[in-house]
């Protein structure tokens, strides 16, 4: 009876996306009304409540409404569907009643390397730490999704290596599942006009392409020419009006290149519709501390993304200190989890650490794995939100969790003990310490009054767990004003 009620729903609220994409600047002013009486209260409330600001202000971010109502017709509408209906409104209340009934994490996303194998080597890239020999098969993937999605999870997010070295099976898999949602985390150098023809005949695929900011930055750390490769792709993409984002992984050496209007004003002129911007992490041996940003750097960065979202038509998520706006740590499966190439279930992209491969035990179990537990039951690890995660802003947590999970590394060139991880984040953590304290309990911050709010960014079932665990949240907030 579920699934007969699921797919009336279905129906219903691909009517509102039909209705919409057929006048968007006449209808949408009705179309949150007609949302808000579709989909219960609890299904993205904060979400839905800013998406309705932005519509009767008519802002920034009704324009980028109106970008995505720009994109190709002949994939416009079923990438919507998909986006909007499939791996959101209808896929977070089956992930909800997942993670009450199973008492563990439930991710939104599953993000997973197709291969380690890549076209480039790009510096402090933590992705080459695997080697460049592992796969994936297609089964493989379709498993971790066909499991995925019993529980929920409708987005899967590639990771590598460079996962268009395996486009053709990645076309496939879209092919295969078109209620799910899958972005792609490339270098950009194997998109072409063939592929792009691929994309609008799916249209549930959407590319992060990397570039770190101007010409000398971006080919400093990926290889000289892969700019121009960049610049390339995405004029198919732009072209043929595709989806596709940023994904910058920013650095000390390149963070007053991509904290500038300019580098806003250049992707959405390039036709992006998101950036993701990620913190270095010095992951693996051979990657160095000398590229973690600065706490002045962060703090700039900090304040440099805020204000652009009140003046810019593009999507942006602050990998590191966007804490706040989604109660802390996302990793473990909060949100989302990570699959090597190996098939090893991790935490994080950049915790290389686990109990469970997706070889050898269910998705489900790997989530009920003893390291999952400990980021479950550990989740916030900070109640200063601007101090999320176990390893960066509180090096300490991470080696405790690996240690009493019995955890093993998961680097299979050479693997680094988190003592060793730690040594690298340590004194980061101490200097961003009392520069996070400050920005937290600035009452003239516009997010001042929400962070008194301990379930803020948290949801209901969260709300359950931490009184099946007896821990007081409240308390632990209250005292970051105190301390």
């Amino acid at each position: 009876m579920a699934s007969v009620t699921q797919a009336a729903e279905r129906a219903a609220l691909n009517k509102l996306i039909d209705y919409l994409d057929n006048n968007p600047e006449k209808h949408i002013p009705q179309i949150m009304d007609l949302v808000n009486k579709a989909v219960p209260d609890s299904v993205f409330p904060t979400q839905r409540a800013v998406i309705g600001s932005a519509i009767k202000e008519h802002s920034n971010w009704y324009e980028l409404i109106m970008r995505a109502f720009r994109l190709n017709p002949a994939m416009r509408s079923r990438l919507l569907k998909t986006l909007i209906v499939d791996a959101n409104l209808l896929a977070w209340p089956v992930q909800q009643k997942s993670r009450e009934r199973e008492q563990c994490n439930i991710p939104w996303a599953i993000l997973l390397d197709p291969t380690s194998a890549c076209n480039l080597h790009c510096t402090g890239c933590w992705a080459a730490e695997y080697g460049h020999k592992l796969n994936l098969t297609y089964e493989d993937i379709c498993s971790i999704i066909d499991q995925g999605r019993e529980l929920g999870t409708h987005i899967y997010i590639y990771t590598g290596g460079e996962p268009m070295v395996r486009k053709a099976d990645l076309i496939k898999i879209c092919e295969k599942y078109p209620d799910c949602v899958f972005l792609c985390f490339t270098n950009a150098t194997l998109i072409d006009e063939a592929f792009c023809d691929e994309m609008i005949r799916v249209a549930n695929f959407v590319p992060a392409i990397s570039a770190e900011g101007t010409e000398a930055t971006t080919d400093e750390r990926r290889g000289k020419g892969t700019y121009a490769k960049i610049m390339h792709a995405m004029e198919l993409l732009r072209e043929r009006q595709l989806p596709f984002g940023i994904s910058c992984c920013w650095t000390s050496a390149n963070a007053d290149a991509v904290a500038t209007e300019e580098y806003m004003d250049w992707m959405i002129e390039q036709g992006a519709l998101f950036c993701w911007f990620f913190y270095f992490m010095p992951v693996g041996k051979g990657a160095t501390a000398d590229l973690m940003p600065t706490a002045e750097q962060r703090e700039h960065m900090y304040r440099f993304i805020r204000e652009m979202r009140h003046k810019k038509p593009l999507f942006t998520l602050d990998f590191q200190n966007d804490g706040e706006f989604v109660g802390g740590c996302i990793a473990g499966g909060r949100r989302y989890l990570h699959i090597n190439a190996a098939g090893d279930v991790e935490p994080c992209v950049f915790i290389h650490y686990s109990n469970a491969n997706i070889h050898d035990v269910s998705l489900l179990d790997a989530l009920k794995s003893p390291l999952f537990i400990k980021y479950y039951e550990g989740q916030p690890f900070n109640e200063n939100l601007l101090r999320p995660c176990p390893m960066l802003e509180n090096p300490d947590e991470l080696g405790r969790m690996v240690a009493e999970s019995g955890a093993h590394g998961t680097d299979l060139v050479e693997p680094e003990t988190p003592e060793e991880l730690r040594e690298k984040t340590v004194a980061v953590a101490e200097e961003w310490k009392p520069v996070a304290e400050r920005l937290w309990r600035d009452e003239d911050d516009e997010m001042f009054k929400k962070r008194h709010d301990p379930y803020q960014g948290l949801d209901s079932v969260e709300e359950h767990k931490f009184e099946r665990l007896g821990r007081d949240v409240e308390a632990e907030r209250a005292a970051t004003f105190t301390e």
